[in-house]
């Protein structure tokens, strides 16, 4: 049995034109169909960053034109720009590909092999195509910290402060690159590289609009994000498709809704920063691909503000982790647990009563990417990245 897995995922890894065909050809399609069934708001509010900053009007208010609001930095503008001046048909799909496309771009950068990095591409294709529907940003964010890992362990830390601080200037995630700090071989150029690039790219959006404005608009973007955290925060029955986290996980099976997210944070913190005692291993590319993991999953996990779309960011890290372990029936089943858990749990393959019953009330689909970070730390700290393929 042991011996038909290995065939199957060599067989799958092997096929180059399966990789790109299910990763582009899935969201494609379910981008299509959102588009014609007129589900395309969030592109809407990516198209008017842009309308309202060059009118110079609040970024982060409400608008009748849509439903929500805008949460990203001010630099948003400047990246949405091309695809907001098109029509919106064509706009959002180019959108929709060009975020499938960098983050394409960024797995192909990961030290793995070649049939390794088309494996983490099928598997993750169905997680891509679910943020695709929503027409999201998130690709990007993943593809910033990707990216990051990539360029320092290439010694291109120039290019590593541009991905950590355009990620950090569009939805803050970007700064958990820094996570990859410790594997740079020229700890000053990153530092000074992020001071470049942050100075550049905060005033970027300034040649769409002006000076006072942009400088507001951070200001703005600072206080709304201070508010929704805090909304987040608050258990509200009607609000069940937000903080599906560690914190918002625990807090409903376990009847907490009061209790404060430093618990959880806290302790995870302490962890995720015990895995840097394997410092000495540093130059090992699978401790590096380990760490890499665990800044993905944290960067959802203990974020209040994690949606269902944003697991594109996450469950990258379960796929990384599954190409590089031995195929154990062990690594099999709770690759699979993990695989229905997280990235299926939204979708036509659960049923409609478990999906109102449990995985959305009780924000599951945090659970198997929680099991999966306490596993990595856990092998991290006792050494099993040693052990790898």
């Amino acid at each position: 049995m042991l011996k038909q897995r290995k065939d199957l995922l060599s067989w799958l890894g092997e096929k180059e034109w399966l990789a790109p065909s299910l990763w582009f050809g899935l969201s494609m399609i379910v981008a299509c169909k959102e588009f014609f069934s007129g589900n395309y708001n969030n592109y809407t509010i990516f198209k008017h960053v842009f309308l309202h900053t060059v009118h110079g009007q609040n970024l982060y208010i409400a608008y009748p034109e849509y439903f929500d609001v805008n949460m990203y930095g001010p630099l948003f503008s400047v990246l949405i720009a091309p695809f907001a001046l098109l029509p919106d048909m064509i706009g959002s799909i180019l959108w929709m590909l060009f975020n499938a496309t960098v983050l394409f771009l960024a797995i192909r950068q990961l030290p793995l092999t070649r049939m390794q990095q088309n494996l983490v591409l099928i598997f993750a294709s169905h997680e891509l195509m679910a943020a695709s529907s929503y027409f999201q940003f998130n690709p990007i964010i993943a593809s910033c910290l990707i990216f990051s890992f990539a360029m320092i362990r290439k010694g291109k830390e120039f290019w590593a402060a541009f991905f950590i601080m355009f990620g950090a200037l569009t939805k803050l995630y970007g700064i958990v690159g820094l996570s990859f700090f410790f594997f740079s071989n020229n700890k000053w150029r990153l530092i000074y590289s992020m001071v470049i690039w942050g100075v550049i790219l905060f005033a970027l959006p300034m040649i769409i609009s002006s000076p006072s404005f942009i400088v507001q608009s951070y200001k703005d973007w600072w206080d709304a994000l201070v508010f929704k955290n805090d909304k987040n925060a608050q258990f509200d029955k009607g609000i069940k498709l937000q903080d599906i986290s560690a914190m918002g996980f625990i807090k409903r099976v376990f009847n907490l809704h009061y209790m404060s997210n430093l618990w959880v944070i806290g302790p995870a913190l302490v962890l995720f920063a015990a895995q840097y005692l394997r410092l000495k291993y540093r130059e090992y590319a699978s401790y590096q691909l380990y760490i890499l993991c665990s800044a993905l999953l944290f960067t959802v996990l203990y974020s209040s503000s994690s949606e269902s779309p944003t697991y594109i960011i996450a469950f990258i890290a379960p796929c990384i982790w599954y190409v590089m372990q031995p195929k154990t029936w062990q690594n099999n089943a709770f690759f699979i647990f993990v695989l229905i858990g997280c990235s299926f749990s939204h979708s036509d393959l659960v049923t409609p009563w478990v999906k109102k019953n449990i995985v959305v009330p009780y924000a599951f689909k945090a659970f198997p990417c929680l099991v999966m970070w306490l596993v990595i730390v856990y092998q991290v700290l006792t050494r099993r990245f040693l052990r790898t393929v």
